[in-house]
C-alpha cells in the first residue's frame, strides 16, 4: 500500500489530506512539525511527501533541501499559500518535484499525485483504483477505502476483472473463461459458478450493500459501475 506523508502545521488541511488520500486507498501520515523527520522517513518509507512552507521549526523548502543533500530521493509535493513565482522557482531549487499553491483543487491535487506516483514509483503501475476500491497486484492486498478486505482467489481475480474494466458489461462466459480458465466445451464450469462468485465478492466488498459496485445487467452478465 503506497504511504503519502504529509507535513502541515493546520490539523485542518491534514484532515482534509487524511480524508482525500485514504478515500483513495493510500495510507496516510500526518505530522504538523519537521520534528523527527528523519526517524519517520526511516521507520515509514513513504513513497511521498506533501510538505507546507510554513512549518514552525523550518521553512519547507530548507527542510526538503537538507533531505536532498542527505541523499533522501523521495518526491515532494509543496503545498503552500506562498504563491509567487520566486516562491515556486525557489521549491523546484531546492529540491521540489511539483508545487500547488492553496486553495487547492481537491481533483487537481489527487491526479498530481498520481501522476508523480506513476513516475517515481513503479510498483503503483501495479495498483489498481476505482472509486475507494484499491487492489495491489503484488501483495494481493484489497482495500476499500482504508480497510483491508480478504478475498479468495477466484473472488480477487473477478473483482480484478471488473477493475481492469470499469462500466463495461461482462457476459457470464466471459468472466468463466477469464476468471475460472474454463473454455466453451468445458462442460465443469457453469454460469451458476460465477453468479455465487459475484454474490460472495459483493459481500466482502459492500457489506451494508449502500455501494453497490457490481450491478447485474439482466440477460447478459454484469458491469463495476
Amino acid at each position: 500500500m503506497v504511504t503519502i506523508l504529509a507535513i502541515d502545521d493546520h490539523p485542518d488541511i491534514l484532515e482534509l489530506l487524511e480524508i482525500l488520500l485514504t478515500g483513495e486507498g493510500y495510507r496516510f501520515i500526518g505530522l504538523t512539525n519537521s520534528e523527527n523527520i528523519f526517524q519517520v522517513l526511516e521507520k515509514e518509507s513513504p513513497s511521498l511527501l506533501i510538505v507546507d512552507r510554513g512549518l514552525p521549526c523550518i521553512e519547507g523548502t530548507l527542510l526538503v533541501q537538507k533531505l536532498r543533500d542527505r541523499g533522501y530521493p523521495v518526491p515532494v509535493i509543496f503545498l503552500t499559500a506562498k504563491n509567487s513565482q520566486e516562491d515556486k522557482i525557489e521549491g523546484f531549487v531546492r529540491g521540489g518535484d511539483d508545487y500547488i499553491t492553496k486553495p487547492f483543487d481537491n481533483h487537481e491535487l489527487l491526479l498530481r499525485i498520481r501522476a508523480i506516483l506513476n513516475r517515481t514509483n513503479p510498483k503503483s503501475n501495479r495498483i489498481l483504483r476505482y472509486r475507494d476500491i484499491t487492489m495491489d497486484l503484488d501483495s494481493f492486498e484489497v482495500y476499500i477505502g482504508s480497510d483491508e478486505v480478504e478475498l479468495t482467489k477466484v473472488e480477487f481475480r473477478l473483482l480484478q476483472t471488473f477493475l481492469e474494466r470499469p462500466q463495461h458489461v461482462l457476459t457470464r462466459e466471459y468472466l468463466l473463461e477469464v476468471v475460472w480458465d474454463c473454455g466453451i466445451f468445458n462442460d465443469d464450469c457453469n454460469e451458476k459458478s460465477v453468479n455465487v462468485a459475484i454474490k460472495r465478492l459483493k459481500s466482502k466488498i459492500d457489506k451494508d450493500g449502500t455501494k453497490h459496485y457490481i450491478q447485474a445487467v439482466r440477460g447478459v452478465g454484469y458491469k463495476l459501475k
